[in-house]
């Protein structure tokens, strides 16, 4: 038996119980017939268990087994009237505490269904939006099973994988990104959270680079296997032309040093040449005139001019603070593991700068990893990065606390004796400042080490991105 508690409301049920007690009273008490009429009770106290507690059901039985006793017209007797007062009461309040027990248990089943719809229609609608996502999504989203066939594979996957819509369910992984294929899911303790860059093969043969995002779980069919497919072959591209680019414009940056010194040297052996000319001792001398022509083609060389292509700036307007957070995450790690303590200021909401952000990266990384270098031996590891706003520029500080420079005469200068290196560290590092019209130098006047870097803003009437990508370029580069 289920109670539907929805009509009237508990405010009109227990009037209409009051007003049936007070209906059956009068008849009770207006009748004189040899009926007990205390069994037409039991309706107004079914429906007074609905509203009321278990303990005001108990006191409606007791007044209305009062009424049925004091109403009825039969003279009262212990013996007979004791045992049917008990046997009415009885009654009167097993239906008024039953009535209150399925009324609670509707209440609940009520509740109950409400929120399993509720639940239902929450389930229903994450699985929609799950869908949504998925089939939207612009990575290749698959699920396998334990023998790496592929139960469901989203439009992306299809995309990437160069096959019709739907064609690669129940098709193998092992065709079109290997890798995968050859991962072991079978085993239901062992499971995987981790990500891997593998070569994958399209339907038609061509091969491109994946970044696989995957993970195991089990379920009650047996173990899966979920994979999260993008495609890298872009970034790949991207990658390798930015780092042949940068390497060209470092190297033309080499060998414009080395010709400068060449020039040098050669300069020197012109001077002595020329006077041996004017002396006339060696004159008529085969060997001394093939000398003659080795110094003039040594000259040449060191003296030729590379093309603008080259080394061509990709000079734009940079937000300095996203390159600070690039430099974060590669900088941080290392330094967090060689116990340097790292500090960063970084002023809010900077103008954006003239700059090439690649080369600025590189600046900052060998600026920090000269610092990190410097205080292997040193009892304090600190380095401070702060980046500000200033007239006309932005100004990007790396300062650290080692033992500093002791000579800052040849500091720019290639080929350092001194350096651990080749010494072209801190001469390409200007160069590529220098590049988009900034500077690089280095302030002696705080304690340890500290090298500035200062760019030009937008708005700057000295600039122009023309400017800054064209002719001039090169020739600043080599001349400075």
């Amino acid at each position: 038996m289920k109670l539907d508690l929805r009509w009237p409301r508990p405010s009109y049920r227990v009037a209409i119980s009051g007003f049936l007690i007070l209906c059956i009273a009068a008849i009770d008490w207006r009748v004189d017939l040899n009926i007990a009429f205390a069994f037409l009770y039991l309706l107004p106290l079914m429906i007074a268990g609905t509203v009321f507690s278990r303990i005001q059901i108990v006191l409606t039985a007791v007044l209305c087994t009062f009424l049925s006793d004091v109403l009825d017209p039969f003279t009262f007797t212990l013996a007979t009237t004791l045992p049917q007062d008990i046997l009415i009461f009885a009654a009167l309040a097993g239906s008024g505490l039953l009535s209150v027990e399925m009324t609670r248990r509707s209440v609940r089943e009520a509740e109950d269904l409400k929120r399993v719809e509720n639940e239902v229609a929450a389930r229903r609608e994450a699985e929609e939006q799950l869908e949504f996502l998925i089939e939207t999504s612009p990575a290749a989203i698959l699920t396998m099973g334990a023998d790496h066939l592929i139960l469901r594979a989203n439009s992306a996957a299809h995309r990437m994988l160069a096959t019709g819509a739907g064609e690669l369910t129940g098709k193998s992984i092992q065709r079109h990104l290997p890798a995968l294929g050859r991962l072991s899911v079978s085993a239901p303790q062992q499971t995987f959270r981790t990500e891997m860059q593998c070569h994958g093969e399209r339907s038609n043969g061509e091969v491109f680079l994946a970044n696989v995002f995957f993970s195991t779980y089990n379920t009650a069919a047996g173990p899966r296997l979920a994979a999260l497919v993008v495609d890298a072959s872009e970034e790949l591209r991207d990658r390798e032309e930015a780092n042949l680019e940068q390497l060209l414009s470092g190297s033309r940056i080499l060998v414009g040093a080395v010709s400068h010194e060449i020039r040098n040297v050669c300069g020197a052996i012109t001077i002595i040449y020329e006077n041996l000319v004017r002396s006339g001792i060696l004159i008529g001398n085969k060997d001394f005139e093939a000398f003659g022509s080795l110094v003039e083609t040594l000259n040449r060389i060191a003296c030729m001019e590379l093309t603008q292509s080259s080394s061509k700036s990709h000079v734009a307007l940079v937000d300095v603070a996203e390159t600070l957070d690039d430099l974060r995450i590669v900088l941080e790690p290392f330094c967090y593991d060689a116990e340097i303590d790292v500090n960063w200021d970084v002023e809010k909401s900077l103008p954006p700068a003239w700059a090439d952000r690649h080369r600025l990266l590189q600046v900052l990384l060998n600026l920090t990893k000269n610092s990190a270098r410097a205080l292997r031996d040193s009892e304090v590891k600190r380095i401070d990065i702060t980046a500000t706003a200033v007239r006309g520029g932005v100004s990007v500080r790396v300062t650290d606390s080692g033992p500093g420079i002791r000579s800052v005469a040849k500091l720019f200068q290639p080929f350092q004796q001194s350096a651990e290196s080749t010494g072209l560290g801190l001469y390409i590092s200007r160069a590529f400042v220098r590049s988009f019209r900034g500077e690089l130098r280095h302030d002696p006047t705080v304690t340890g080490c500290s090298f500035v870097i200062e760019m030009t803003t937008a708005g700057s009437n000295e600039l122009d991105e023309e400017e800054l990508n064209g002719d001039g370029t090169n020739k600043t580069l080599i001349d400075r």
